[in-house]
C-alpha cells in the first residue's frame, strides 16, 4: 500500500507540473506572473495584463522581473525597442539568480543615434564570473516590429534565440571544469536605463532627454519553464517526459540550426570575448578552445 500511495503522489506530482508548465506558457497574465521592482510609474500593462511597456525618463527607468524562479526551460519575449534616437538607452531581458555567486544569461540592447543600428550584447555569468561578451548587428530594424528574443537552458546548452534562430550558444563542459549555470534558480527580468556612461560608442553620445519618454513594448510573453521550490534541482534537471528540455533532441544544436549560428555569427557578430586576447592578456577562457557546438 505504501508503494502504491509514493507512487499515485509521483504521477499527481507529474500532472501538477505538467499543467503549471501548459498554464503558463497558454496564459500568461503580466499581474499574475510577473512584479514591478524598481520605476512603477514608468509602467504601463493593458489588454488584461497581455502587454505592457517601459520607459526611461530624466527622472527614473523601469524594471520587472518573475515571480516564480526557474531552472531549465524557456522564457519568451516579443519586443519592439525604442524606436529613433535611443543613443545612451539599454534596454534588457534577462534570467538571473541572486547573491555574490550568481548565474546570469543576459540579452541587453544598445540604443543608437537615427539611422545606425543598435547592438544586441549578450553575456553570461556563471558563480558570479561574467566577461563573456558577444555583440551582434540586428539583421532587422528591433523598433518596427515585435521580434522574438528566447533563452533555452537545459542540463546541455544555453542558446539565445531570435525568431527562433540561434546566435548563440553556451555548452555545459563542467568536465573540462568550467563553470554552468545549473545548480541555481533564476528569475526572468527585463528593464530600461540610462547606459549612455558606456553603451553607446563606449559613452562618447549621451542620451537626448528631449526625446524622452523612451519606451520599450512587449507581447507574447511565454515562461515555458520548470518552476523552482527548494530542493526541486533535481526534479528540473530529471530525464522525464514532463521535463522535455532534458530530451535528447534539446542537448545540442541541430544540423540546421548549426548553419543558421554560423551564418548570424559570419555576418552580423561584431565582438566575441573568445576572439579578445588583448583584452585578457594574450590569453582567451577555456571554453574558447573546446567546440562551440
Amino acid at each position: 500500500m505504501a508503494n502504491f500511495r509514493a507512487l499515485l503522489l509521483l504521477l499527481l506530482g507529474l500532472v501538477l507540473l505538467v499543467a503549471s508548465q501548459r498554464t503558463m506558457a497558454a496564459d500568461f497574465n503580466f499581474y499574475r506572473d510577473m512584479s514591478c521592482y524598481w520605476g512603477p510609474q514608468n509602467l504601463a500593462v493593458w489588454n488584461n495584463g497581455q502587454n505592457f511597456a517601459l520607459s526611461l525618463n530624466n527622472v527614473s527607468g523601469c524594471g520587472i522581473q518573475s515571480r516564480n524562479q526557474f531552472l531549465f526551460g524557456s522564457i519568451e519575449m516579443h519586443i519592439k525597442l525604442v524606436p529613433g534616437n535611443s543613443a545612451g538607452t539599454v534596454t534588457t531581458y534577462y534570467m538571473s539568480s541572486t547573491g555574490d555567486k550568481h548565474d546570469e544569461i543576459d540579452f541587453e540592447f544598445l540604443g543608437n543615434v537615427s539611422g545606425q543600428p543598435y547592438i544586441i550584447h549578450t553575456n553570461i555569468y556563471t558563480q558570479g564570473v561574467g566577461n563573456r561578451e558577444v555583440q551582434f548587428y540586428p539583421w532587422f530594424d528591433p523598433t518596427a516590429a515585435f521580434h522574438n528574443y528566447t533563452i533555452h537552458w537545459n542540463p546541455s546548452q544555453v542558446v539565445w534565440f531570435i525568431d527562433g534562430i540561434p546566435i548563440r550558444v553556451f555548452r555545459n563542459y563542467q568536465k573540462y571544469g568550467i563553470a554552468f549555470p545549473n545548480q541555481q534558480a533564476m528569475r526572468a527580468y527585463s528593464s530600461i536605463w540610462n547606459g549612455d556612461n558606456w553603451a553607446t560608442r563606449g559613452g562618447l553620445v549621451k542620451i537626448d532627454w528631449k526625446n524622452a519618454p523612451f519606451t520599450a513594448r512587449y507581447q507574447q510573453v511565454t515562461l515555458r519553464a520548470c518552476p523552482y521550490w527548494q530542493g526541486s534541482t533535481a526534479q528540473c534537471s530529471a530525464s522525464t517526459a514532463a521535463n522535455w528540455w532534458t530530451s535528447p533532441a534539446y542537448s545540442k544544436l541541430s544540423y540546421a540550426q548549426q548553419g543558421q549560428l554560423m551564418w548570424v555569427r559570419s555576418k552580423y557578430m561584431i565582438y566575441d570575448y573568445c576572439q579578445d586576447k588583448k583584452r585578457f592578456d594574450g590569453k582567451t577562457a577555456p571554453e574558447c578552445s573546446l567546440p562551440l557546438y
